[in-house]
């Protein structure tokens, strides 16, 4: 193996500068796609911090690599044209349809959005991206918070329940449910000996959970009550 070609084709490359370009605005790319997936981490999403730090690194890695391998300029934005279908089809598995709710749409977006922040980065318009997750950031935790605040979100909340019988927890959880026109998701149950544990799912917004939650406590039949937290249907 000749190591002096090697070391010097390295050495080469180094020193054309392309390769410190490079890698600025790889790691930038990570930075931004992080702060994003660092949000999405903390609600809980299935895209989080990885994945988003993964997607907009690989939009910037492509970008840089359309403009390095392109023959000819007109070439430039071929590989680059690539990442939004392949993006699309990300997010497209992102989302879910449950009982005619649609859930996962901002994370498919996020996604879609966090592509072109890579995509910025990688073309090197440096302060566009920086713009753009700052506005995205904005986004997920201002309007995020109003939605919640005025009751605008939908919310997917696991509630634990104990009480003699199933049959008996069901009844009274259906019975407080009603008024809402609420019905029990995704129910489990388990015997632990001289009780019964249920959880189960409710839609309904920030109000109405609050709502069921102080109904179902003061309920005599059961036992403890318990939220096991939201999950927003996106």
């Amino acid at each position: 193996m000749n190591w002096h070609r090697i070391f010097g084709l390295l050495h080469s490359e180094m020193a054309s500068g392309f390769v410190a370009t490079s890698l600025t605005r790889l790691l930038l790319a990570a930075i931004l796609g992080g702060a994003i997936g660092l949000e999405r981490e903390f609600r809980h999403r299935p895209a989080g911090l990885r994945t988003n730090m993964f997607i907009c690194f690989g939009a910037a890695m492509f970008t840089v690599l359309s403009s390095g391998l392109a023959g000819v300029p007109s070439d430039a934005a071929r590989i680059a044209a690539q990442i939004i279908p392949g993006i699309g089809f990300i997010g497209a598995g992102s989302i879910l349809h449950n009982r005619g709710l649609t859930t996962g749409l901002t994370t498919a977006s996020t996604l879609f959005v966090v592509a072109s922040v890579g995509m910025a980065v990688g073309g090197g318009f440096y302060i566009t991206a920086v713009f753009a997750t700052a506005v995205v950031l904005l986004a997920l935790f201002i309007l995020g918070y109003a939605e919640r605040t005025f009751n605008l979100k939908i919310l997917l909340v696991c509630y634990e329940v104990t009480g003699a019988t199933v049959e008996q927890i069901t009844q009274e959880v259906n019975r407080i449910l009603e008024r809402g026109h609420r019905m029990m998701q995704n129910v489990a149950s388990g015997n632990a000996g001289d009780h019964v544990r249920v959880q189960f799912d409710v839609f309904g917004n920030n109000h109405e959970q609050r709502t069921y939650l102080s109904e179902l406590k003061a309920s005599p039949v059961f036992g403890s009550v318990t939220s096991l937290g939201p999950v927003e249907v996106e």
